[in-house]
């Protein structure tokens, strides 16, 4: 159900078919459709856009706007909504109508992994990009790694901003950098134990032609981590922190933290790193990779993350996509895909419900009815 989100007046859409496929024409909102569906949970979207930015626009002015969905789920039935007033970047939740206290609330019913053509540029883009994406993947496992990372990086902000004024408290940035490396080796054991859960699924390979593929991590605090206990890390840490602060003032920023953290892929049939790989096989790993995630996620919490594939089938030769298709029937998963023609998704026919996307609307499509399992 959307009010006034992007080019949606208001949509009220029931949704059955375990996969759903939307097809249209660029720029109709198939993008916008599968945004509203990520924020219905923890973070900020598919986009990571803000909220002043997802109203629809009227006479050059954003309106407010609403997101929400019905969701069945190992708790029961549960309504999901969030909304932004005019123009206000911060969102609200609610859960069966009532406010809630933080995400983690939300994380309970609903996660989400997606991914999208502008994923393509992961493996060329800076490292924060791939950090994201790895952060995703830990936050659908364990929701409340949010806290962590939001706490580490409020704690840097602050000690950036005290050593560029050339404050140095020496109480204040210790306390600040003491919340800094409690949350940094928390984030980063949260990231290092993801990647060790994920390379076990990922190794013998997800589907057919998706190929066999390893996450390394790249951080000093995870390679600390390999060889000392928790504290000790922290322990370290803090001291570093301490010793750079006139390097760091001078850089304007922190050598050392969760914000060093980098990802790699590797493609393990040639062993190399994705950044050295075709096209084509970046994206099958990144297929490969959410694929797992998803089974993995499935294992671990009781339930499926919802599964976003913008314009995924389209990138894909005819063999990766029928073994995409196989892996999503075999998933426990609630699958969305999208693309500008529905005779890519024929396969599927019997199998998912599917829509033909106008702008501000979708219809039902005749020769995809909803499967009787639905």
């Amino acid at each position: 159900m959307l009010r006034d989100f992007r080019n949606y007046a208001e949509l009220d859409q029931p949704i059955a078919g375990r996969i759903v496929v939307v097809a249209g024409a660029n720029g109709v909102g198939k993008t916008n459709l599968l945004e509203a569906i990520s924020l219905l949970g923890p973070g900020r979207g598919l986009r990571g856009a803000r909220g002043a930015e997802l109203g629809r626009r009227q006479e050059d002015e954003s309106l407010p706007w609403v997101a929400a969905g019905h969701f069945e789920g190992i708790e029961g039935p549960v309504v999901i909504g969030t909304a932004a007033e005019a123009g206000q970047d911060r969102r609200t939740f609610r859960l069966d109508g009532m406010p809630v206290r933080s995400q983690a609330e939300i994380a309970r019913h609903a996660a989400a992994l997606w991914l999208t053509p502008q994923m393509d540029r992961l493996f060329q883009e800076a490292a924060s990009g791939r950090r994201r994406f790895l952060d995703r993947l830990v936050w659908s496992l364990e929701p409340t790694h949010a806290r962590d990372v939001a706490a580490h990086d409020a704690a840097m902000t602050q000690r950036n901003r005290l050593l560029s004024e050339g404050r140095r408290d020496a109480g204040w940035l210790a306390a600040l950098e003491d919340t800094m490396a409690r949350h940094a080796v928390a984030a980063v054991a949260a990231r290092r134990d993801l990647a060790a859960r994920l390379n076990g699924v990922l190794a013998a390979g997800v589907a057919g032609s998706f190929p066999a593929a390893r996450l390394d991590l790249l951080c000093p605090i995870a390679a600390a981590l390999d060889e000392e206990p928790a504290l000790a890390v922290e322990d370290a840490l803090r001291d570093g922190l301490a010793a750079d602060r006139g390097r760091d003032a001078a850089a304007g920023g922190a050598r050392q933290g969760a914000h060093r953290t980098d990802l790699r892929m590797v493609l393990l049939p040639k062993g190399i790193p994705a950044e050295l790989c075709s096209t084509g096989e970046q994206k099958a790993l990144l297929v490969t990779v959410v694929l797992a995630q998803a089974a993995l996620v499935a294992a671990r919490r009781g339930f499926a993350p919802l599964l976003l594939l913008d314009e995924v089938a389209a990138h894909l030769d005819p063999g990766r996509r029928e073994a995409l298709f196989a892996a999503l029937k075999a998933l426990p998963a609630q699958c969305f895909l999208t693309g500008t023609e529905l005779p890519p998704f024929a396969p599927l026919r019997g199998v998912a419900e599917a829509f033909l996307a106008h702008p501000g609307g979708l219809s039902p499509d005749a020769d995809f009815p909803v499967p009787a399992e639905a």
